[in-house]
């Protein structure tokens, strides 16, 4: 039953962490950055769970609760956000079919992920734990690489953006 209880707070960690993304996301307007801070943001959470989750049970379901907010907000994040930016991508528009397919490629490979995650998590249980969390992390480390080129064309375009200078209400009055 404990085992349970705290394998829940997890998920309520993940709709928490799935929330906190879309909201640091959308003040941002910086949706590559926050998936990849997130994702990188999960390793420690694992290490900290791994390392200190046996202390008692508060710590542990503290330690879940970071975890499951770290793991699944990026994941809540790029299925929804950005299978939205691609509806607006000017390569994709008038194709239904076209984002219909991207959509599809995206969670599927999420759904790829969620099967290939506990068959490999079976196997490298049968070395250690240790070695199921370092998978753990290097997959977040391996997911986070992945996010680089996004976001370093997302501050490209930030820095781009502020560089352009805007027009004020009092150029229009001259």
């Amino acid at each position: 039953e404990t085992a349970g209880n705290l394998s829940t707070l997890f998920d309520v960690g993940g709709v928490i962490g799935g929330i906190l993304a879309g909201y640091v996301s959308d003040k941002l307007d910086a949706r590559a950055i926050t998936a990849a801070s997130f994702t990188y943001f999960t390793i420690p959470a694992l290490f900290f769970y791994r390392n200190y989750g046996f202390i008692n049970l508060y710590a542990n379901a503290v330690l879940m609760f970071i975890a499951g907010m770290f793991v699944n907000g990026p994941y809540a994040l790029i299925t929804t956000a950005v299978s939205a930016d691609l509806g607006t991508h000017e390569s994709l528009k008038g194709s239904s079919r076209a984002l219909a397919t991207v959509t599809a490629i995206i969670d599927g490979t999420g759904s790829i992920g969620a099967a290939i995650g506990p068959l490999l998590t079976g196997y490298i249980s049968a070395i250690s734990w240790d070695a199921v969390f370092t998978m753990l992390m290097s997959a977040a480390l391996i997911a986070g690489l992945l996010l680089t080129k996004l976001v370093f064309q997302e501050i490209r375009t930030k820095i781009d953006r502020s560089r352009t200078p805007r027009s004020s209400t009092t150029d229009m009055l001259v």
